[in-house]
């Protein structure tokens, strides 16, 4: 059988844009959401250990920038199933080339993309719409003691979130600094 899923690395090492292909006739359509088989040369080589679905109400809430710090880190595939999102990941890996860099992408119910987020990068989203629903796979189920998060509008970060923040949960808002959590001291 055809391959369900096409992936698109991005300029962040193993993080991957996935679209999902359709198979539909006039009664409409089926698609994959995972596959460990398929999605293995996407790079997802990670238990399935938890499934969450979300729903955002407000357009221009923004979520995250969520992780989990070691030995609890976990690799993520979102979907979004309803609406549409901006979806980033921050590479948090010490000693990586891209640590620090931020990629994003849009996800809807309409354009069948997924975001392959491996284990040490945080992620967060930014409603482009009401009522946005999400799905997450995870390879590590949610340990309290270990969550852990970065500001979405950390200026060292940089993100350009696409609309002005309409919301955002006091947690995600006392997150630290990204300089406060790499030790830099950055001007």
């Amino acid at each position: 059988m055809a391959d369900r899923f096409e992936a698109t690395p991005t300029p962040l090492p193993g993080l991957a844009r996935l679209v999902r292909k359709r198979m539909g006739d006039h009664r409409g359509w089926l698609e994959r959401l995972f596959c460990a088989d398929e999605l293995k040369a996407a790079g997802w080589t990670w238990p399935v250990a938890q499934i969450n679905r979300t729903l955002t109400n407000r357009r221009g809430t923004v979520r995250g920038m969520h992780f989990q710090r070691a030995p609890h880190e976990e690799a993520k595939l979102v979907t979004c199933l309803k609406g549409e999102v901006f979806d980033v990941a921050v590479d948090l890996r010490f000693g990586s080339a891209t640590f620090g860099r931020w990629h994003g992408t849009y996800l809807s119910g309409e354009n069948g993309a997924s975001y392959l987020i491996p284990p040490g990068f945080a992620h967060g989203f930014q409603t482009m719409t009401d009522d946005v629903e999400m799905f997450y796979i995870h390879s590590a189920p949610y340990a309290p003691g270990a969550e852990d998060g970065v500001r979405a509008d950390d200026p060292a970060l940089g993100i350009d979130w696409p609309l002005a923040i309409t919301e955002r949960s006091e947690r995600d808002m006392s997150f630290r600094d990204f300089s406060a959590m790499t030790g830099r001291n950055e001007t």
